[in-house]
């Protein structure tokens, strides 16, 4: 880049437009959630049939066209403000070079270089004739610097050295320029979509791609805003980002979404819309990968004669295929199955009045995380925050998220105010329920994040009412609840445990909610609670170990009327509706059993 252009930019010029691309992406975001939250939602909840079908299925494509171009928008805005950012710096070098250049008498060209006036080293004859230098850019090897300097201290005019510094600095600064206009021009030519009407997966799996491009191409601009605090609170974070200027929090959003998603404390809106991006991304980039695997052979079987009898065994071609891509195939298809599920979820907003969803925690590597609310918390009256137990994973999170819907319609339906439900898998649950769930340390582990989420729904609130909160734990999900009220502050008023192994604690009273709030259930057939006599339960007595259960633990015992262990949330059950009354702040209305073992140490 010649000097004329870098002095001539002007960065307001470069961020306005990143202003206009920022604001028609947040059109487009806007006209995505009009699509799914009340043009979508409305038919699901009043129309049925064929052409109701067809036209939720042409939204829905709409929908992603408009989340895509939200994206991508966004991407732009930030780019052209990070170049903005990088030409302003090196502007910035080179009118302070110029205008020390003039101060000291000399004057630059306009190809750089820098001519210096007639001047006499102290001592001498008569003046040297002055000249002109041309500077060069990022310093050379130490002998070229070497030899430089002993250029200016044998040269006769005093003024060389001086002009030959400016020019350098002017080389320098003409350098930074090139290298950004080199760096972003092709970050910025990346940022379109394919010349079609359907955004796909290869499209989102680019989007990444570009984010990442993006991401590295600025990260001086990013470095340059206020940074998340480091381990901060949820309070931290959201003094953070309310401290923010629109233009810092599109950055942010643009380029870090998994940063902002991750966040407890942020409002539920903005994790929302930050890792529907981190989603949609790993989506594609997961699906690509999967469509490049070999399909399984279609002969997994065969029959060998083992002796006098047939053995089903594996082909040889199987065995193959499995040695090289079987653990990855498997992996790519339980998260696109979670990933799936959490969208279906998303296409249900509206369906026998079901609220918005908020996708509030998501990460698809290893096990998986998904933090998933029906109704937004930060403005709802009533919240209850779900932890599954042993197994759960990203792959099978659709189950947990449909038993939180169940628990949202019964909640709903008692009118007592506005009901938010929240399906939290943000720990590693354990994933055998032989070799890892008699372990607590994936309790032990995972409760601090749980106590930090409980705490964030305060720093998130949007409104000035306090909610009443619920914690509802199923099977060792109940022993992570336990867990986070023996660590620290709970932050919920009721607590919900269902087929528990125990809790970690002997007494419902040291589970950190006031004195009648925790409420528990077994259910006929349920060989957890029996199990759990010699795993979590809490030791303050000579025996088995206590578990909520035990009427000496002190826990309301809700009526259940479901059996085995995985149907608490049953629709049209007792279970599921002593549940909701609890979390709609009506347990006293709910209906209460015997405990099963009223006599310490007898079952």
């Amino acid at each position: 880049m010649d000097l004329q252009t870098l002095k001539g930019f002007k960065p307001t010029e470069y961020e306005e437009a990143a202003d206009g691309y920022r604001a028609v992406g947040a059109m487009a975001g806007t006209a995505k959630d009009v699509i799914d939250n009340q043009v979508s939602a409305g038919i699901r909840a009043q129309l049925k049939g064929e052409a109701a079908t067809a036209a939720l299925a042409e939204l829905k494509e709409l929908s992603k066209n408009f989340h895509y171009a939200q994206t991508e928008c966004g991407l732009v805005s930030t780019a052209l403000n990070g170049f903005a950012f990088d030409m302003a710096a090196a502007k910035k070098k080179l009118d302070a070079a110029i205008e020390d250049a003039h101060a000291a008498g000399c004057t630059v060209h306009p190809d750089g270089s820098v001519g210096f006036p007639a001047g006499a080293k102290p001592g001498a004859d008569k003046p040297a004739d002055g000249g002109t230098v041309t500077g060069s850019a990022g310093g050379g090897s130490p002998t070229a610097d070497a030899l430089e300097r002993q250029a200016v201290n044998i040269h006769p005019n005093p003024h060389y050295g001086k002009a030959l510094a400016f020019a350098d600095r002017i080389a320098e600064a003409l350098k930074e320029a090139t290298d950004a206009d080199a760096k972003w021009a092709p970050k910025l030519r990346a940022l379109k979509a394919d010349d079609d009407l359907k955004v796909s997966d290869g499209d989102w799996a680019d989007a990444q791609s570009d984010m990442g491009g993006t991401r590295e191409a600025g990260n001086s601009y990013l470095a340059s805003l206020p940074q998340p605090p480091k381990d901060g609170s949820p309070k931290d974070n959201a003094s953070w980002w309310k401290g923010l200027t629109e233009e810092q929090q599109a950055a942010w959003l643009s380029l870090r979404p998994d940063t902002v998603g991750a966040l407890d404390g942020l409002p539920s809106p903005v994790r929302d819309e930050a890792n529907r991006v981190v989603l949609a991304e790993k989506h594609g980039q997961y699906q690509t990968e999967l469509n490049s695997i070999p399909k399984p052979p279609a002969n997994e079987w065969t029959w060998i004669t083992a002796g006098r009898f047939p053995v089903k065994v594996h082909t040889d071609e199987w065995m193959e295929w499995h040695r090289q891509y079987g653990d990855r195939y498997e992996q790519l298809n339980k998260s696109l199955n979670g990933m799936n599920a959490i969208q279906a979820r998303f296409d249900r907003t509206g369906e026998r009045g079901l609220p918005e969803a908020y996708l509030l925690g998501f990460n698809a590597e290893g096990n998986g995380r998904a933090i998933v609310a029906n109704g937004n918390p930060d403005t709802a009256d009533h919240q209850a925050v779900y932890v599954p137990g042993t197994t759960s994973n990203l792959g099978s999170v659709g189950g947990d998220i449909g038993r939180m819907e169940n628990v949202w319609r019964v909640a709903a339906g008692a009118n007592n105010g506005s009901v938010s439900t929240i399906t939290w898998l943000g720990y590693d649950a354990p994933q055998d329920i032989v070799k890892d769930a008699p372990f607590s340390h994936y309790a032990n582990d995972g409760a601090p994040a749980y106590n930090r989420f409980m705490d964030g729904l305060d720093a998130s609130r949007a409104v000035d009412s306090e909610p009443h909160r619920t914690a509802i734990g199923h099977s060792y999900g109940t022993t992570l609840i336990g867990s986070a009220a023996r660590q620290g502050h709970l932050n919920a008023d009721d607590v919900i445990l269902a087929g528990s192994p125990g809790v970690q604690v002997p007494k419902a009273e040291q589970m950190d909610v006031p004195k009648g709030h925790v409420w528990n259930q077994e259910a006929k057939g349920d060989p957890v609670p029996d199990i759990g006599r010699f795993g979590h339960g809490g030791t303050d007595w000579d025996g088995p170990w206590t578990i909520p259960s035990d009427q000496r633990f002190g826990a309301n015992q809700l009526a259940t009327d479901t059996e085995g262990h995985s149907d608490y949330w049953k629709e049209g059950t007792e279970s599921l509706r002593n549940q909701g009354l609890v979390v709609a702040g009506k347990g006293d209305n709910a209906d209460l059993k015997p405990p099963p073992n009223p006599t310490p140490g007898v079952r």
